[in-house]
């Protein structure tokens, strides 16, 4: 799209209504059950909107096919990676200071005795990303249900005034600030508005003749235009698209959302500054072609990082081949995961996985491991346990000999 009418409104204003009215009444336009600053909303599907899709669907492709041939243990190691990422990322973008070490240790151990640690309940949440578990988005009390379960716990911790006082959303004011203490947006009010406003953008969730990449990115705008809750409501709403896209695309892609809005957050602010304004009067397609783009990169990039890893990983497998022909199954298999956590993860595999992937008992591990040269097996000591990947480095000078 050329302009936001928004900016047309101040380079020509004989033609904004004018352009205004042709967007509005085109027949590519889609109209939905919500007010944005007193005006209906509607969008065009815009060539560029159409291309995007396209692209997304071809590369959700390849990542697909990569995806499904990597061994098993590279799968978990990297999603986890990607998981604790994603989760510091999103958590930056509000400033909420959280480290990977301690969300490691949480991702760890999700067992029930740890569920009083902060952001628990977020990385108990987007690890359900990598199953099949299905989160239901029907009615406002199951958004309520997501933030409850993600961030309750942590909000009533850290600032008790901000947990929700209503029926099931916020029952007071909120508005969001600019760094300089400008109030840019300001939520919807009272809680009755904000509870019909939600009702209707989960209806457009639902609405199967939009594309399902459109649906998502539409409700990711109608959600802080919205701004249900008087904090997480970016986390949530980023948590929720994660899940969305990872039930349409491969799944993880759930898990590279943040780290793309923030390589792109002047935009991504940009566009709900847009069309939040009431000289946009209504026109969301901005937003959505900003989040549209935002899938496209994730994904290319998601698409870059496994090749990456693959290719690493067959020319590291061959190396192997070479130095261990002598070898037992099992060392082999032990030296290869070892590689495996080197390439697809932050820290490296626990002994417990380890011991999981070879269905050998930890004491054998523990035989297995003081057998390994000291030169190649990196430990790493985390606050609980110890974890291990291969030296990449000196395998490839050893084998190079």
């Amino acid at each position: 799209m050329a302009y936001p009418l928004k900016k047309l409104f101040h380079m020509d204003r004989a033609k904004y209504e004018e352009e205004y009215l042709k967007r509005f009444n085109s027949p590519d336009a889609v109209h939905f059950d919500f007010k944005i600053s007193g005006e209906q909303a509607f969008m065009c599907q815009t060539p560029e909107i159409l291309n995007t899709i396209i692209s997304i669907e071809r590369t959700d492709k390849h990542v697909r096919s990569l995806h499904k041939d990597l061994p098993l243990a590279a799968i978990n190691q990297f999603a986890n990676r990607c998981l604790i990422d994603e989760i510091v990322l999103s958590n930056n973008i509000e400033g909420v200071h959280s480290t990977r070490r301690e969300l490691s240790a949480i991702l760890n151990d999700l067992s029930e005795k740890n569920k009083r640690q902060r952001f628990y309940g977020l990385v108990n949440k987007y690890k359900a990303l990598m199953t099949t578990d299905n989160i239901p988005l029907e009615k406002c009390e199951d958004v309520r249900k997501i933030y409850d379960d993600i961030f309750l716990d942590e909000i009533k911790q850290d600032d008790p005034k901000n947990v929700p006082d209503g029926k099931i959303f916020r029952k007071d004011s909120v508005s969001v600030y600019s760094p300089t203490d400008k109030e840019i947006h300001k939520g919807l009010n009272p809680e009755e508005k904000i509870i019909e406003a939600m009702d209707s953008a989960l209806k457009l969730l639902k609405n199967e003749k939009l594309d399902i990449l459109v649906r998502i990115s539409l409700f990711h705008y109608l959600f802080g235009y919205i701004h249900p809750f008087y904090d997480g409501n970016g986390r949530t709403s980023r948590f929720i698209s994660s899940y969305l896209l990872s039930q349409e695309l491969d799944n993880l892609i759930g898990y590279r959302i943040s780290y793309t809005i923030k390589e792109n957050i002047s935009k991504y602010y940009k566009a709900f500054d847009i069309c939040n304004h009431p000289l946009n009067k209504g026109d969301l397609t901005p937003f959505a072609e900003m989040f549209l783009n935002i899938i496209d990169i994730s994904i290319k990039q998601l698409l870059s990082a496994l090749e990456k890893r693959v290719s690493e990983l067959e020319h590291f497998k061959s190396l192997l081949e070479q130095m261990l022909s002598d070898e037992t199954e099992r060392v082999k298999s032990l030296y290869f995961i070892l590689v495996q956590a080197a390439l697809f993860s932050n820290v490296g595999i626990t002994a417990q996985e380890l011991s999981g992937y070879l269905n050998i008992s930890p004491n054998t591990l523990r035989t297995m491991l003081k057998k390994i040269p000291q030169d190649l097996l990196i430990t790493n000591k985390s606050e609980k346990e110890y974890h291990y990947l291969m030296n990449l480095g000196e395998l490839d000078r050893i084998c190079s000999r």
